[in-house]
């Protein structure tokens, strides 16, 4: 009988001690995982910039609150599901300039969380001058938080992703510069583009259906003489619309710049009517997720503007 209650007490102990090992196990394997770092990204043109510092940095994780086709997130409402990937995340990089209204909220729910603003020194409200800037000009930050739209001021925000990031997490400081400085590099090269296209375009007046495209007129050259800024909610009175027919007459518009997705109604009625042709670029707030988005889509928007400056 005793040796039955012995049996049962070795059984019992194994097990418990064969629980503990699980539990430890789970344990160890999850503080593993926590050494790592997380990094999310509100939109899609910050999880392209943060793919390019981060690269394949060991340990570090890039993921996106929305979806890539999403697109700006003036009036983004976050899910449950996006707080929960919050909770998980060590750094929470934003563009910045009112674009990521539901900030207020993250800040009070996670106040540990470190929110890296990617436009800080973009919207600081001071004058920054660039000396390898298409226009070589000094640039005045308005409200408009498109600031990838600008090659510059991009440039400015990678720099300060590399220096936000390398202060949350020092131990992979030189990686963030190295991959910093080679994506640089890349964006130089559109920006000689850029600055070939500036040649040809300097002093063309447009007229621009989406305020994301001022950035890319100023570093052209290109006076905006009319901007009506259309989105999925923007309905146009027949007020405006004579108003920037009469723009295009008045100034001899020739060439008008719109996004595809919700300029194309609008861009056929001026064309229409002014004979003023219409541009369609891209805004780059959606598309695949690769490193090279940024870069493919800049170049392209700059192609479509050099033949439009040809044929006009």
């Amino acid at each position: 009988m005793k040796n039955k209650y012995l049996f049962v007490l070795l059984l019992l102990l194994a097990m418990s001690l064969l629980g503990y090992g699980f539990v430890w196990r789970y344990k160890g394997q999850e503080q593993q995982e926590r050494e790592g770092v997380t990094i999310v990204t509100s939109f899609y043109p910050m999880q392209i910039a943060a793919m390019n510092v981060v690269g394949d940095c060991q340990g570090v994780t890039v993921e996106c609150l929305s979806e890539p086709q999403t697109g700006c997130l003036h009036d983004y409402q976050l899910t449950p599901q996006d707080m929960i990937l919050l909770s998980h995340a060590d750094v929470f990089l934003v563009n910045g300039g009112g674009i990521e209204g539901f900030l207020t909220e993250v800040a009070k729910e996670y106040p540990g969380l470190v929110i890296l603003d990617a436009g800080e020194d973009v919207f600081s409200g001071e004058a920054h001058s660039d000396s390898d800037d298409a226009s070589g000009e000094v640039h005045h930050h308005g409200e408009n938080a498109h600031a990838w739209m600008s090659i510059s001021h991009y440039k400015q925000q990678i720099e300060s992703i590399c220096q936000g990031l390398s202060q949350a997490d020092p131990a992979h400081r030189e990686v963030y510069r190295q991959n910093a400085d080679a994506y640089l590099v890349k964006i130089r090269e559109v920006e000689k583009l850029a600055g070939e296209v500036r040649e040809q375009a300097a002093g063309t007046p447009v007229v621009i259906f989406h305020e994301a495209y001022e950035y890319l007129a100023e570093d052209l050259g290109m006076p905006v003489e009319g901007l009506l800024n259309l989105d999925e909610e923007r309905q146009v009175s027949a007020g405006e619309t004579a108003d920037i027919i009469g723009t295009i007459q008045e100034h001899g518009i020739r060439m008008l710049l719109a996004e595809e997705l919700y300029g194309k109604d609008m861009g056929r009625t001026v064309e229409a009517e002014t004979g003023c042709r219409v541009y369609n670029l891209d805004t780059l707030v959606r598309g695949e997720v690769t490193a090279d988005a940024w870069l493919i889509g800049m170049r392209e928007n700059l192609r479509i503007l050099q033949e439009a400056l040809c044929a006009k």
